[in-house]
């Protein structure tokens, strides 16, 4: 039974986590990299055409890129701003829950809201469910502390019914040895902790942490990258079949050909050992890769698998690469399965940013930020395309799912979830029915098996985008019996 004023209702849900606000920008390597947000051209869905490490282009390489102007009420105003930086939608990012019905429609109602003290702007973020039926993540600014010119950000527990509490601040110690600013969100381990990342930060000004931190808020740095052996890791941690947790980073490894580094696959042991699995870039033309911003999944044979936002066999889109799907064994063996933009007009999607997950049909799926359906809005906002979903299986067949149109979303920015009803849901950051004259304020969609797609909603729908806007993260789906207030 529930508590009085609750009650229990038999329904599956999904929460979903939305980002509001513009964020900060910090140097990295003497060069200045932006950290994007809404309005801001260095970040999706405003794609520059050079992809570097972590979705990031350096000011002085945006050029000619046409900005949606906001207003108070959240909404875009007439006009477009030329130069990154402008945006004033709504301050804070909000927190949903998402509960698909029988019919093509959804519930949608926000369970809390980020204040700054505890948290702003979770980034690509996926929330997980503790052993005690709450929440975790990671917002990339705010918090308790202010010595990263309040880009130092929290981890968060948020329950059920919509309580919201940081459970720690970055740069708690002195030159933010604890790390700041984290990117992706948290796994949970097999200890009962969670262990995640942070982008910047770290012993001796490094260049992002790895950290473990248990479910009442005690963190542990384990690793300080510093260059060689990676820089801002981005995607999410895997906990493998051996006990070890496997990542990337978006940037760093021993190859220069990209501005801060190309990217790295890494092994690092519970006590904080890593190593260095693979440096992207390592083949001619980095046809390996480059750029992984997602997270890792291992596969039901013991492999790894992945995705490179650039990189690869195909140019069509970009110098450096339209990127890869890759597998790579626990020991370092990395073996390309595809190339994006191998199909005339990139129509098989390019620039993936997210990582895969593995299906109950034994195939990997996915989406790429860019690619697919290049008319109209498509055209119009983005310099690739509006995005895809695909399916490709371990061998490397891929198979484009879906292409997004701009109403039904653009530029998917997260992993899919394989929900209990065999579809899978997910997030577009930007498109739908909202943000006329935009690129829109993103979706949430649900896709079948064999691709029909289904947008449950469209962000900004409320008064001053109240529902929130620019979904980064990806959907986490929460157990089929939930206690929700009666008001709700």
């Amino acid at each position: 039974m529930g508590a009085v004023g609750e009650k229990t209702l038999p329904r599956a849900e999904a929460l979903v986590v939305t980002e509001s606000s513009p964020r900060c920008k910090k140097m990295i390597s003497e060069h200045t990299i932006e950290l994007g947000g809404n309005g801001h051209a260095v970040d999706p869905p405003y794609r520059a055409t050079q992809n570097l490490p972590g979705r990031r282009v350096p000011y002085d390489q945006v050029t000619n890129l046409h900005i949606p102007c906001f207003g108070a009420n959240g909404k875009p105003a007439s006009g477009k701003c030329t130069q990154p930086g402008f945006g004033d939608i709504a301050r804070f990012l909000v927190l949903h829950r998402n509960t698909a019905s029988r019919a093509q429609s959804a519930l949608f109602t926000t369970l809390a809201s980020f204040d700054g003290t505890n948290g702003a702007q979770p980034y690509l973020m996926t929330l997980v469910r503790g052993n005690d039926g709450n929440f975790y993540g990671t917002t990339h600014s705010g918090g308790a502390n202010q010595g990263c010119s309040g880009c130092c950000g929290t981890v968060f527990k948020v329950t059920p019914t919509g309580h919201l509490a940081a459970l720690y601040s970055f740069c708690s110690q002195p030159n933010c040895t604890d790390g700041y600013s984290p990117e992706s969100g948290l796994i949970l381990g097999t200890d009962g902790n969670f262990y995640g990342t942070t982008s910047v930060g770290g012993e001796d000004f490094g260049d992002g942490t790895v950290f473990k931190i248990t479910p009442s808020g005690t963190l542990t740095t384990l690793h300080t990258f510093h260059g060689d052996d990676g820089v801002i890791p981005a995607g999410a941690l895997v906990e493998a079949s051996d006990g070890n947790f496997y990542g990337t980073t978006g940037g760093g490894g021993i190859f220069g050909n990209c501005l801060l580094g190309c990217g790295t696959v890494f092994k690092m042991a519970p006590d904080g050992t890593l190593t260095t699995l693979h440096d992207f870039c390592s083949q001619p033309n980095c046809t390996d890769g480059a750029s992984p911003n997602g997270g890792l999944v291992q596969g039901t044979d013991g492999n790894l698998y992945g995705t490179t936002s650039s990189g690869g066999s195909r140019t069509a889109c970009s110098s450096l690469g339209c990127g890869t799907v890759f597998q790579i064994t626990l020991e370092g063996t990395l073996t390309t399965l595809y190339s994006f933009c191998s199909q005339l007009y990139c129509t098989d999607g390019d620039l993936p940013e997210a990582g895969l997950i593995q299906a109950t049909d034994g195939s990997f799926y996915g989406t790429t930020l860019g690619g697919g359906n290049t008319s109209g809005d498509c055209n119009l906002y983005f310099t690739y395309g509006c995005g895809t979903v695909f399916k490709i299986t371990a061998s490397g067949k891929l198979t484009t799912l879906h292409a997004f149109d701009y109403t039904d979303g653009a530029a998917p920015n997260a992993a899919l979830l394989q929900a209990i009803d065999g579809n899978f849901y997910g997030t577009a950051a930007a498109g739908g029915e909202n943000c006329s004259g935009s690129p829109g304020c993103g979706t949430v969609f649900r896709i079948t098996p064999i691709g029909a797609v289904t947008t449950l909603h469209s962000f900004c729908s409320q008064g001053n985008c109240a529902d929130g806007s620019y979904p980064y993260g990806g959907l986490v789906q929460a157990p089929k019996q939930v206690l929700v207030r009666n008001n709700q």
